[in-house]
């Protein structure tokens, strides 16, 4: 059967890919063959991760907020790689914690923006690479907060339950081609993203407690599921988003 998880030859994107879950996806894709370019908003960030990655990854800023910036990015990753064969929407905010009626029209606009509009974008833009070579993988990072009610991450949760929808047209509209969209939904992650949580060490410890496996997430834990959806041992799955969660919906 060969190495399933071999990447040798692609060419992958990686939003927000300068540190936590988009760094570590980036560095096990690399570690698998691939070309990866490294993205986020500053450009000193992405040139430093690159370089420590080694020379298959190519920084190339991007501001995913901005239509613009995205076509500059797909462009230049052609240019200096050539076509996406995988694509890891990964980027992500969050600016307002609080009651979902109440969400500022700024903040509702910006989570709009970078977690659903961004998305839809840079899978319009590397599609067609995808159908003229035949195939590709696209991923989008969601997370557990899609499938609960919260009470305090409204406008988060919303974008992330669309962001399982885009999965599954995508899924249905590209399967002829050889394109498989899938997502990843994770639960608390030790990342900068979810820093104000865990380093409450009583908050931690109740979270971790509500999981089967009795711990918080780590980007290498949502990285090897990321490779699996990339390559060809993920080769008959489109249009999911797997729940890794350390077994927290599972729990009663």
């Amino acid at each position: 059967m060969g190495d399933l998880f071999d990447l040798t030859g692609k060419v992958a994107l990686v939003t927000g890919s300068t540190r936590g879950i988009g760094r570590a996806i980036a560095e096990a894709l690399v570690a698998r063959g691939a070309k990866v370019v490294i993205s986020s908003r500053k450009a000193d960030a992405c040139e430093q991760v690159a370089g420590e990655i080694g020379a298959a990854a190519v920084p190339i800023a991007c501001n995913v907020s901005d239509d613009g910036a995205i076509a500059r990015l797909l462009a230049e990753t052609e240019a200096r790689l050539g076509p996406v064969d995988i694509l890891v929407c990964n980027a992500a905010v969050n600016p307002y914690m609080g009651p979902f009626l109440d969400t500022p029209d700024d903040a509702f606009d910006k989570t709009i923006a970078v977690n659903i509009r961004a998305n839809m974008r840079l899978c319009k833009g590397v599609v067609p690479g995808m159908q003229a070579k035949g195939g590709g993988a696209i991923v989008i990072v969601s997370s557990i907060a899609a499938f609960k009610g919260s009470e305090h991450l409204g406008i988060y949760a919303v974008t992330k339950a669309a962001d399982t929808q885009i999965v599954r047209n995508l899924a249905v509209a590209y399967g002829g081609d050889n394109i498989r969209v899938n997502g990843i939904a994770p639960a608390v992650v030790k990342t900068d993203f979810a820093r104000a949580l865990y380093e409450d060490p009583e908050r931690a410890k109740r979270v971790a407690e509500s999981y089967a496996l009795k711990r918080l997430g780590v980007p290498e834990d949502i990285a090897g599921v990321a490779v699996m959806l990339a390559s060809r041992a993920g080769g008959w799955m489109t249009g999911q988003t797997l729940i890794v969660d350390g077994g927290w919906s599972a729990m009663g």
